[in-house]
C-alpha cells in the first residue's frame, strides 16, 4: 500500500468543507492513517515548497512568496492516506492545480474557481483547496516533514477484521 500527503489549505478550513472533501477520499476506499490541524511557520512551508517541492526553483520568487503567504492565512489540516497507488489516484481526484482548468468532478473543479491571473493580480497564491503530493518520492519526504512516526497509525479497517481470524 502507498501513502500520500494531503493538506487542506486555509481556504478549505475557512470555508468549512474539510469533512466533505475528506469523505470523498474515504468513499474512494482510502484509509486515513494520520490527521492533524496545525499552523506551520514560514520555515516549515519553505522546506515543504522549496526544499521538497522546488516551487521557487521552478516558478520563481514571486509565486513562491505569494504561495507561502497564502498558506499562512490560517490553520491547515494535514492528512496521510493509504491505498493502492494512492499518489496517482489522489492527484486524479484533486484535479489540475489551477482551479479554472480542473475538470468538474475533481475536488478543485467542484470547490474552487480562482485563476492564476486573478491570484497574481492581488499578490496571492491561488486558492485551490488542497495540496497533494506530486509523486511517491515527494510523498515520502512530505509525510516525514509533516508527521512524526508516532502520529501515523496502522490499523485494520472493518472488513479486514472479518477476513482474518482473531489472534
Amino acid at each position: 500500500m502507498e501513502q500520500t500527503l494531503i493538506i487542506f489549505k486555509p481556504d478549505a478550513v475557512q470555508r468549512g468543507i474539510i469533512g466533505e472533501i475528506l469523505t470523498r477520499f474515504e468513499k474512494a476506499g482510502f484509509k486515513v492513517v494520520g490527521l492533524k490541524m496545525t499552523e506551520p511557520d514560514y520555515d516549515h512551508y519553505h522546506e515543504h515548497y522549496e526544499g521538497i517541492g522546488t516551487l521557487k526553483t521552478r516558478k520563481g520568487e514571486e509565486i513562491f512568496e505569494s504561495t507561502l503567504a497564502s498558506m499562512q492565512d490560517g490553520p491547515v489540516v494535514a492528512m496521510v492516506i493509504e491505498g493502492v497507488e494512492a499518489v496517482e489516484a489522489v492527484r486524479k481526484m484533486v484535479g489540475d492545480t489551477e482551479p479554472k482548468s480542473a475538470l468538474p468532478g475533481t475536488i478543485r473543479g467542484d470547490y474552487a474557481h480562482v485563476t492564476y491571473g486573478q491570484a497574481s493580480s492581488v499578490g496571492r497564491g491561488v486558492a485551490n483547496i488542497v495540496h497533494a503530493s506530486a509523486d511517491s518520492v515527494e510523498a515520502e519526504k512530505e509525510i516525514k516533514h509533516w508527521f512524526k512516526v508516532e502520529e501515523l497509525y496502522d490499523y485494520k479497517v472493518v472488513h479486514q477484521q472479518y477476513t482474518q481470524p482473531k489472534k
